[in-house]
């Protein structure tokens, strides 16, 4: 080895943007469209925080001094919590610029060994996307880590946490667009055509369902609105801000001082710390600006809500704080009070579209968080439609999206009051912030490799602050705060209860491994007939081969030619480049032919069904037979990029080789030389499930060997068996397994396993369907485990 090659250059730290004009340009630009995505919800938040402050315990304190104490606190907490914790410090915590819970989470279990999830493998580590951050090899030696590592009831409470905050972003879904639209449209109560409770409630109900309704459309179809809308109804409240801070009160201004906000406590005492539940929802929404950072950039963020947001929010709050001082009685509908009358309507209808548009995002946001809890084992399959070509995560889920609108219809006609759900709406968006503070503190120790003194000042000062408000949230769970609490409960026991379940049935597989001696005994035919056409086995094992083949060799009397194991599994990371995502090994000697493909996908990838599968995998294959033949340190275990005998096959590799030839085949038909393993019968059926299914059909390919004297006769026979085989047919065969607790197990492990798994498995989407298997192609053979 060259002395060059010896000394390994250290990953370089990320440099913070360069300020070019092109790149502030592109920022300024994502800033304004992250205005209609990240801030609607918390640019609506001063249609209701007054309200909710002041009706409850602060009815006899209507006086001037704690309506600037009010303002004042209101201030720091949008100060400290959105602008301090989110935009200078928990923004800088992404995970290759995705932000959010599972964000961070994933960012942990690739620093330390948190996953219980037990697939993960070496080669995983050697994905770009995984690389992302500091070198964690300072880390390494950790006491804490080492400790957090070695008890698996830390690692499962850490994930209980992180659940807990999935739970609430999804409570967040139901109560947001309640809460908001129900206070937009409140501003009619204020008019002289004053509508009846009931049609309010009507007129809010109309609107939520056509909220709903309309989200299979995707909202790229009207996202082009969103910004403009947010935009108008920040210059609006402003505006109205400024001339309510003018017009009826100026000394207002003294507020910001935070002498203020003691004054406030030492006048209203036990009632001015229970009214901190109203206080909280002037930030809430701002975890937003963390969760949707994947669609935007930390910069764009930063700009969006410190130059415009930030200062149109305080102004605001500050005007309605100089109106109620002059005009104490208006507490109720404060905000549309505060609006002079030539300018009213205009507002109303603002208001409104503005409040959609932050139940919209929200929305948007459950479906994502959803959709990264399945990625990662943690709740059970469902359909994901990808909303719009072009712009990356874009989805729909069609249960989730009519579950959302059922609980938020229920809450809107259960509740029927803004100040009742402020109470619950509160409570959830303050749990989800305390949560985030723990896991970025750990994120600071662990990714970051700051000192754990570091982490505990960070966690100390922000847990004070959250704290105060989350205790004062917790004191209204009899006036509304209980519905986040059942809400996230009931998603945290079908979370835990899908992740367990999953577990058990991975750890079966994985101790019920079929020998590889046993498998080399049975000889290359394996003790039965091989009959041409290709097996794709799929199993969620990653290494080794699954019990159910076992199944298949003792019971039937043939079996295909070539037998492909293949994976589907998500790894930590939020994507993973086509070029990276097919890891190809073998199993046995080269004269079995059988395979291994492990396909890894991100947390926030999207598995589309481009019809072209079978063909990158053949291609894969092949290129990964061309290369054991010419690279003979391929097993050696010193190189790191290969787990045993697998190596990343890239598909821009395999494209521009010349492993095979490739001909696409309008009328594709089977070669008489070749013996096809499918009936005459079962090929006519193909072609009829085609014919009605032409929005899935198959890239239809023929496969050629590229004349090459040099090539070794036996990669030569092995590659003409692939091909060969490919043409004769593809099966995918799959196990229908049943789960069941064995019978030494507890009554609790009983219930989980044989009703709670048993019920979201039978009523989840089905394996095959979520893998975008052919049902003409497909074998499933039934199999029961005792976990």
């Amino acid at each position: 080895m060259e002395p060059e090659a010896a000394t390994s250059t250290p990953p370089r730290p990320r440099r913070p943007p360069q300020l070019s004009w092109v790149n502030l340009s592109r920022n300024l630009l994502l800033a304004y469209q992250s205005l209609g995505v990240v801030y609607g919800d918390l640019s609506t938040s001063p249609l209701y925080v007054y309200t909710s402050t002041f009706l409850g315990k602060l009815q006899n304190h209507h006086n001037e001094e704690v309506i600037f104490g009010a303002f004042s606190l209101i201030f720091w907490t949008l100060t400290l919590m959105p602008l301090l914790k989110y935009v200078f410090i928990l923004l800088s915590a992404d995970d290759n610029g995705e932000g959010g819970t599972f964000a961070l989470y994933s960012l942990l279990c690739r620093h330390a060994k948190f996953s219980l999830l037990p697939n993960q493998q070496a080669a995983d580590e050697e994905l770009s996307a995984y690389k992302y951050g500091p070198s964690s090899q300072v880390a390494a030696s950790s006491p804490l880590k080492r400790f957090l590592e070695k008890h698996k009831r830390l690692r499962t409470a850490l994930l209980v946490v992180v659940l807990l905050g999935a739970s609430m972003v999804i409570g967040d879904g139901v109560l947001t667009p309640a809460i908001s639209v129900l206070s937009s449209v409140s501003g009619l109560q204020v008019t002289q055509e004053k509508l009846t409770d009931a049609e309010l409630l009507l007129l809010a109900c109309v609107i939520l369902v056509g909220l709903f309704a309309l989200q299979h459309c995707g909202t790229h179809r009207v996202a082009f609105l969103f910004a403009p809308i947010v935009i108008i109804w920040l210059i609006s409240i402003f505006s109205i801000g400024l001339y309510n801070t003018i017009h009826w009160n100026p000394a207002i201004i003294r507020a910001l001082s935070p002498y203020y906000m003691i004054k406030f406590f030492r006048e209203t005492g036990k009632d001015g710390w229970i009214s901190l539940g109203g206080i909280l929802l002037s930030i809430t929404g701002t975890e937003a600006m963390f969760a949707d950072l994947g669609h935007f950039t930390a910069l764009s963020i930063r700009i969006a809500f410190a130059f415009f947001v930030y200062p149109c929010l305080v102004v605001q709050y500050m005007g309605q704080a100089a109106f109620l001082s002059k005009h104490p009685d208006s507490i109720r509908y404060s905000f549309y009070d505060s609006i002079p009358d030539p300018v009213f309507w205009p507002i109303f209808v603002v208001a409104t579209l503005a409040s959609i548009v932050g139940s919209q995002a929200v929305i948007t946001a459950t479906f994502s968080i959803i959709k990264q809890c399945h990625a990662l084992g943690c709740f059970p399959r469902v359909k994901v439609v990808h909303t719009s070509k072009h712009i990356y995560g874009q989805i729909y889920i069609p249960e989730i999206n009519w579950i959302l609108m059922i609980l938020t219809l229920a809450i809107t006609i259960g509740f029927q009051d803004t100040t009742l759900i402020g109470n619950a709406y509160g409570l959830a968006c303050m749990m989800v912030m305390f949560v985030t503070t723990f896991l970025m503190a750990l994120v600071i120790i662990f990714v970051w490799q700051k000192s754990v003194v570091v982490a505990a000042v960070f966690l100390v000062f922000f847990w004070f602050i959250e704290g105060v408000y989350l205790s004062a949230a917790l004191m209204k769970v009899p006036q509304g705060g209980w519905v986040p609490f059942v809400l996230s409960f009931i998603f945290m026991i079908i979370m835990y209860v899908w992740h367990y379940g999953t577990r058990k049935k991975y750890n079966y597989d994985l101790h019920n491994k079929v020998s590889l001696k046993w498998l080399l005994g049975l000889g290359p035919s394996l003790g039965i007939v091989r009959v041409p056409g290709i097996g794709l086995i799929y199993s969620e094992l990653a290494t080794g081969v699954p019990a159910i083949f076992s199944h298949f060799v003792t019971n039937l009397p043939a079996f295909h030619k070539v037998l492909v194991f293949v994976c589907v599994k998500s790894v930590p990371v939020p994507s993973v480049s086509p070029e990276e995502r097919f890891l190809i090994g073998r199993i046995c000697p080269r004269p079995y032919r059988m395979y291994r493909c492990i396909v890894r996908y991100g947390y926030k990838d999207i598995q589309r069904d481009d019809g072209d599968f079978e063909n990158q995998l053949i291609q894969s294959i092949a290129e990964f037979i061309q290369m054991e033949a010419v690279e003979p340190q391929f097993s050696s275990s010193e190189n790191s990029s290969f787990d045993g005998r697998m190596a990343v096959i890239s598909t821009r590799t395999v494209q521009s080789s010349s492993s095979l030839l490739v001909s696409e085949q309008e009328d594709f038909g089977v070669s008489d030389s070749i013996q096809s393993s499918k009936s005459l019968t079962l090929r006519s059926l193909g072609s009829v499930y085609d014919d009605e299914n032409p929005q899935i059909r198959r890239r239809q390919v023929r496969f050629q060997l590229p004349s090459n004297p040099g090539m070794d006769r036996a990669v030569r026979e092995e590659l003409m068996d692939l091909i060969q085989a490919k043409e004769a047919g593809v099966a995918y065969i799959m196990g229908h397994s049943y789960v069941k607790a064995r019978r030494s197990s507890s009554c609790l492990k009983k219930l989980v396993i044989d009703m709670g798994y048993s019920f979201l498995r039978k009523n989840c989407r089905g394996p095959s369907v979520a893998l975008n298997i052919p049902h003409i192609s497909l074998i499933e053979v039934g199999m029961i485990y005792y976990v």
